[in-house]
């Protein structure tokens, strides 16, 4: 008879154990599907302000014209991703929009008659904001990537993970190399 409980003992006390579990994975799922909405925001806020700052800028820039279609360029690859749901594309085609960015802010530098443009300052600062947004929120998605895999990896969690049809997730990282590197100032 005791043997008895024993063996319910174990089989409630394992039930349980699987009910925390598999609510603190869907906790957690939707913690990385919440971080990876932020994401997603921030980068439709930051492609609705390229158009704008391109056409405040075109008529200035005229000798920047490579750099203004690259960005144009990069932004449509960016949001056939985002629309087709890959991530690994999407962070690669924001890369290198970046990267782009970075260069069309230091070439707005370039022309006083352009950076004293208000219209232009203020897209420059919207653009700014949205660029530390886009980071802060692709911190807190890797963040919250990394505890779910780790949750999902580890024994023996993996073993019913796995049964429960759980998923690692994938970073949402810098695929473009110039973005890693320093920017060079020279005076």
């Amino acid at each position: 008879m005791l043997g008895l409980f024993i063996v319910l003992g174990v089989i409630v006390l394992l039930a349980l154990w699987l009910i925390v579990l598999y609510n603190s994975l869907i906790r957690m799922r939707n913690q990385v599907k919440e971080g990876w909405s932020d994401i997603d925001v921030q980068l439709k806020r930051r492609h609705d302000l390229i158009p704008n700052l391109l056409e405040s800028v075109k008529g200035y820039m005229k000798h920047e014209r490579e750099l203004l279609e690259k960005i144009t360029q990069y932004r449509s690859k960016a949001l056939d991703a985002q629309k087709a749901g890959d991530t690994k594309g999407l962070a690669q085609a924001e890369g290198m929009l970046g990267g782009m960015l970075g260069q069309l802010q230091i070439a707005v530098e370039a022309y006083p008659d352009l950076k004293a443009n208000t219209n232009v300052a203020q897209l420059m600062d919207e653009l700014s904001d949205t660029e530390n947004k886009i980071q802060a929120a692709r911190r807190f998605y890797n963040g919250m990537v990394r505890d779910f895999n780790t949750k999902i990896e580890s024994f023996p969690n993996n073993i019913f993970a796995g049964m429960l049809k759980f998923e690692k997730y994938e970073f949402f990282e810098i695929e473009d190399a110039s973005e890693r590197e320093n920017v060079k100032v020279s005076f």
